[in-house]
């Protein structure tokens, strides 16, 4: 029986080619849509909104970290598709018991284009994911050449409230936000190691960054938030729509538009 290995080394057998996928993770659930193997899914979150139709499809097993394991278990998967950050150790390792599961680990870009290959190998859909990573580089190109010669405005990207956190630098949000143009501050304070650090207001001011982005998720930050951490901190806010910075996998190019109006946005918050 074949034995492969997921991104955080963890090995698993597949006796075939799979045919009952569980998706734990919403991004990729979508990457697994776009692959052509939405028939191949049985089982998603509560958070897989893309594409809208795939809630009212498929089975729901709860969220990301509070799955309902019963329900993954009637559905008799041959196939879990998991994210180290996303779900819970603890779930993982009970689905693991049981079923095989591929625990991906996404800390940039090739760490993502990689995962994509890896589905498409496991899943008999090799030609796909190539298309998938070239389509993937096309748009990263694209954000390339439109940012070139701008010069960096620096941010702080904020991802939690109650208490503060942000994307730290060895992330795939700063990644994607060096592809848009902006650099993340906290690449000169001592923590910056740490990919999700706790920042306190007086952290923020110190830091000083030109603007702060307030994700919609995983925290969903509101405009009276935003205002609030302004006249706290002293510094512009702005809103983005986190799914544009954090979703790997396909979401890529189906919000390169949006990337893109974000390079302008800012861009002119600045000029």
């Amino acid at each position: 029986m074949p034995v492969f290995k997921d991104q955080i080394g963890r090995s698993f057998e597949l006796k075939e080619i799979p045919r009952r996928i569980v998706s734990l993770v919403p991004s990729q659930t979508e990457m697994l849509v776009d692959l052509g193997l939405e028939n191949s899914i049985v089982g998603v979150t509560k958070f897989c909104v893309h594409p809208e139709r795939i809630r009212s499809e498929k089975t729901i097993v709860g969220g990301t970290k509070n799955l309902h394991l019963v329900r993954v278990e009637n559905l008799d998967p041959d196939f879990i598709i998991a994210n180290k950050e996303e779900n819970t150790r603890e779930d993982i390792e009970a689905l693991a018991e049981k079923y095989p599961v591929y625990v991906s680990d996404i800390e940039n870009i090739q760490d993502a284009k990689s995962f994509a290959l890896d589905i498409g190998a496991l899943t008999g859909n090799d030609d796909k994911a190539r298309v998938l990573v070239s389509q993937i580089d096309r748009a990263l190109m694209s954000l390339k050449n439109l940012t070139e010669n701008s010069n960096p405005v620096s941010v702080l990207y904020m991802i939690w409230k109650d208490p503060y956190m942000a994307a730290g630098t060895d992330s795939f949000i700063t990644e994607m936000l060096n592809l848009c143009g902006v650099h993340n501050v906290l690449d000169k304070w001592h923590e910056a190691g740490l990919r999700y650090p706790e920042v306190s207001l007086d952290q923020i001011s110190a830091l000083n960054p030109g603007i702060i982005l307030l994700s919609s998720e995983p925290y969903p930050f509101k405009k009276t938030q935003a205002v609030e951490l302004s006249i706290q901190t002293g510094i512009k806010t702005m809103l983005v729509n986190g799914e544009i910075f954090s979703w790997y996998g396909s979401r890529l190019i189906h919000t390169l538009p949006e990337l893109k109006n974000f390079v302008q946005e800012i861009t002119d918050h600045f000029r």
